[in-house]
């Protein structure tokens, strides 16, 4: 490290945080030059003060030239005009170490010459631009890489007989940050005190004790070393605190303590409060005065001066982990507040993580970042944050986790806020409530609908028992509860519970209070969810109008009713309807919440969804793509948001044709979603059934029932069998298996999904009423065809009275039911079917519908079957003509219809 490097440099500057060994690599070097006979002269000055190196140079001066020590001043000079290259005399090979260098000013006039013949080290904290150039070099020493701390550690142990577990000693290592001075003084501490290594980190990370505590006193320091490490770096701080803007380093420091060692974000250092924190702690000298403001510049300056005195690395071009500090020199700072100003400093410290974190959290780096801080000061100084109540960052960090997807660990943070309010605020406290109801969202968010409403109906009960029935948060409960009972499967439940939410707070808030619209909207979600989506859609349209009144039409709220109502409105059917009313809301959104607002991205999501929906898959998948381009923009590669869009975008391209293309994306998306969400996320499992959708689209019928089996028993695990995605991937297994062609396991898993959709859902939801419909056709594949045309017999009627008669399910059922018939046998009653089928579409659907033209195919080949053959060949030969006019000569249906007339025609020539 100390070598020349070349023969330019002639000085190495060996820089670094006290405590790094710089002063050891320098003597080892000059130990190993002198013993190998290298060197004529070696001079070492301990380089403390500029009157310290003048002496310095004077001995060396005396002891090489006889100079006069009466004058130091004259003695140096000329001991520096002795170290230069002379023409035609002999040279001397010489090393000048200048140790501690403390400030480079003292060093005006005093540098060695350099000379092809001699060589200087210097050894400071200092890293100011006027340690280099005239040929030195800056050396930047480290900390210990983990072998060398494990190497050191076992080294300095076995020395004296003792011997530690590897992992032991790496753990311990870890501990101290890899500092060399603390990893020779803890080797020390334990053999003085006898502790083992599992016993000595306990201690050591008991903060508890302080670090003076746990390292050996000044009387006990090993390697003739003269300064402990809780001591190393006072004189450090005291220089930095001198350096401008005076007085700002030293509240700087105090403050970045309580933060991530590992990277602070430069905006928390420089937001308000931290700001403020050091005004108000600013170090002040008799005679010095101050502004009373201190300026964002200000506090970079202060860190610039922490840098030049090797107490932090600041560097700016890393904004989210600007500021990095080691660990024990943060625990040293701390170590030396008293409890007041500690507690005081880590408020400021959590309220400046609040002020610069931004709402929207488009940069995951800095999210990360924010996070790491919080938990960092939470480990520093818990205590402080529950003075007087819990501090806000506590309940920011774990929204954070929610929303960058990470929903495990916000549920482990707001349980851990839940308990620790409970236990340090007590039961009823305002903090307790609030983590309790946070962590029953974020139950419910993660897919534990279930787990979520018992949560909220506990706390319910203890808030109609503190604030009483009509409180406003009582109310919010009542509407979550409702809400994650209806997101379980109960959404009759969650309908009525609305209903009599909505009664009460009209007679408590008024009919204009947000919240009663905010349960107005999710009566109107659930009556969509329960399979009334025009009615949904006419709740949604009636709740506009009362937002635009009350609120305005570019609130945001006003904006969310218009995308519910535009999503229900493509669910009652009018794709193109959505299309329009979602590309509308895109431009209002962009206008008032910017192009980059979650919420412009979601429409943006929804509008190419409904494009989609719509007929229009390429433009679908198109649109997807450059929502994708802005996602990766704003959001970053890992947002959830982002992931959501990749699973569209691929989803959306296999429906344009591409289904390689389609899986090879999906299956990418699949392991990043792992590994940013967890396995048992729900988007993770929606992908996943994505994936298994695609392969079987793609021809792997089998493989697809093969991957949904896998994924109903994932999500039996993670979500229950009554959560409505375990429902639907049920559904899905059972139609793959009908296309992988076993119709028996389809009819069995049919079955069991009927048992449940009618529990859950009721007799007439669509679902239920869909699920029939798939059982009798899957009996019917598997063999038993009169059990179909019983199931589709039963079906029929229940269609018709909650649907109607001429809803297309009624009369696609009417179809199965014609189909079935003829398959079970009976060719003349199919053809009757058929018959009075056609008349009711000609009637709702028109001459040219495609339904029409496959009943008109249908009816002329259950004649034929029926044994009117001349029947037959005069309907094939009426169909044929209108197939060709509306679907094109070389349509497979009409292919299909010319091959029948062919065959019809054959056999009616037989019976003549």
């Amino acid at each position: 490290m100390v070598d020349s490097g070349g023969t330019g440099v002639l000085g190495q500057v060996l820089v670094g945080l006290g405590g790094v060994g710089k002063t050891q690599l320098a003597a080892h070097h000059a130990r190993a030059l002198w013993q190998s006979g290298q060197l004529d002269l070696l001079v070492w000055v301990t380089a403390a003060t500029r009157a310290a190196v003048v002496t310095g140079y004077a001995r060396a001066a005396v002891d090489v030239l006889g100079a006069d020590y009466a004058d130091p001043d004259s003695a140096a000079l000329a001991f520096l005009a002795w170290l230069e290259p002379k023409t035609g005399s002999a040279q001397r090979r010489w090393l000048v170490v200048l140790d501690d260098l403390a400030d480079p000013a003292d060093l005006r006039d005093l540098w060695p010459p350099a000379s092809p013949h001699g060589h200087t080290v210097i050894t400071t904290r200092r890293r100011e631009a006027a340690l280099t150039g005239q040929r030195r070099r800056l050396v930047q020493v480290g900390l210990f890489t983990v072998g060398e701390a494990a190497a050191y550690l076992t080294t300095a142990l076995s020395a004296h007989g003792r011997h530690e577990p590897a992992d032991h000693l790496a753990g311990l290592a870890d501990d101290l940050g890899y500092l060399p001075l603390a990893l020779s003084q803890a080797a020390a501490y334990m053999i003085d005190v006898d502790l083992d290594c599992a016993a000595y980190r306990n201690l050591l990370n008991d903060r508890a004790h302080a670090l003076t505590e746990v390292l050996p006193d000044p009387s006990g320091l090993p390697d003739a070393q003269s300064t402990t490490v809780a001591a190393a770096w006072s004189l450090s701080l005291d220089r930095a605190d001198q350096l401008p803007p005076a007085g700002l380093a030293r509240p700087m420091l105090e403050f970045a303590t309580m933060l991530d060692p590992n990277g602070i974000p430069a905006p928390v250092l420089t937001s308000p409060p931290a700001l403020a924190h050091l005004a108000k702690h600013r170090t002040t000298t008799p005679g010095q005065a101050h502004s009373e403001e201190v300026t964002a510049p200000d506090a970079t300056r202060a860190l610039r001066a922490l840098h030049r005195l090797s107490l932090a690395d600041h560097t700016p071009d890393s904004p989210q982990h600007a500021v990095r500090v080691h660990q024990l020199l943060q625990r040293a700072v701390r170590d030396g507040l008293i409890s007041r100003d500690r507690d005081r400093t880590a408020r400021a410290a959590a309220d400046a993580l609040v002020a610069a974190w931004p709402d929207i959290e488009s940069d995951t780096a800095l999210a990360e970042a924010l996070r790491a801080n919080t938990d960092a000061l939470t480990l520093n100084a818990e205590d402080a944050l529950y003075q007087p109540d819990a501090h806000p960052v506590l309940f920011r960090i774990a929204h954070s986790f929610s929303r960058g997807g990470h929903v495990a660990a916000a549920i482990d943070h707001f349980r851990h806020l839940a308990d620790t309010c409970r236990q340090r605020l007590g039961p009823d406290h305002e903090g307790t409530r609030a983590a309790r109801y946070n962590l029953a969202q974020c139950q419910g968010e993660a897919g534990d609908a279930t787990g979520a409403a018992d949560a909220f109906a506990d706390l319910l009960v203890d808030q109609q028992r503190v604030l009483g029935t009509d409180h406003p948060a009582t109310l919010a409960t009542r509407n979550n509860l409702a809400f994650w009972r209806g997101e379980a499967g109960d959404a009759a439940g969650a309908v009525a519970a609305f209903a009599d939410l909505l009664a009460d707070q009209e007679r408590v808030l008024g009919p204009d209070h947000p919240y009663l619209l905010g349960a107005r909207d999710n009566l109107a979600h659930f009556q969509g969810v329960m399979g009334d989506a025009t009615g949904a859609a006419d709740a949604y349209a009636d709740l506009l109008v009362g937002r635009e009144r009350i609120l305005g039409s570019d609130d945001p709220d006003t904006l969310a009713t218009r995308n519910n109502l535009a999503y229900w409105r493509g669910m009652a059917g009018d794709a193109a309807g959505a299309v329009a009313a979602f590309a509308d809301l895109l431009a209002d959104q962009e206008r008032v919440l910017g192009p980059d607002h979650p919420n412009t991205l979601g429409t943006r999501n929804n509008l190419a969804h409904w494009r989609g929906e719509a007929g229009d898959a390429a433009g679908a998948a198109s649109a997807y793509a450059e929502l994708l381009e802005h996602a990766l923009r704003v959001l970053g590669p890992d947002h959830p948001a982002t992931l959501t869009a990749r699973n569209n975008c691929a989803s959306w391209r296999g429906e344009a044709g591409d289904s390689a293309g389609s899986v090879a994306a999906l299956e990418q998306l699949v392991t990043d979603q792992q590994r940013v969400l967890g396995v048992d996320h729900f988007d993770t499992l929606t992908t996943l059934g994505n994936l298994a959708y695609r392969r079987g689209v793609a021809g792997d019928a089998a493989g697809a029932a093969s991957a949904y089996a896998e994924l109903l028993e994932h999500a039996l695990r993670v979500l229950g069998p009554d959560h409505p995605a375990t429902l639907t991937t049920q559904a899905s297994l059972a139609q793959w298996q009908r296309e992988a062609r076993d119709s028996a396991s389809a009819a069995d898993t049919y079955t069991d999904l009927l048992d449940r959709t009618r529990r859950l859902l009721g007799p007439d939801h669509p679902d239920t009423l869909a699920t029939r419909n798939n059982l009798a056709h899957s009996r019917g594949e598997a063999g038993d065809m009169a059990g179909a045309v019983t199931a589709f017999e039963q079906l029929l009627p229940d269609l018709e009275r909650v649907l109607g008669t001429d809803h297309p399910a009624t009369l696609a059922t009417r179809n199965n039911l014609a189909h079935w018939r003829g398959e079970a046998g009976d060719a003349a009653g199919a053809a009757r079917a058929f018959a009075d089928l056609l008349v009711n579409q000609e009637r709702v659907l028109g001459a040219d519908h495609p339904a029409i033209l496959a009943t008109r195919n249908n009816l002329a080949y259950s004649w034929g079957m029926a044994g009117d053959m001349a029947g037959a060949v005069t309907a094939f030969e009426q169909l044929l003509p209108d197939l060709e006019r509306v679907l094109g000569s070389d349509h497979p249906d009409t292919l299909a219809a010319r091959n029948n007339l062919a065959h019809w025609r054959g056999d009616a020539v037989d019976e003549d």
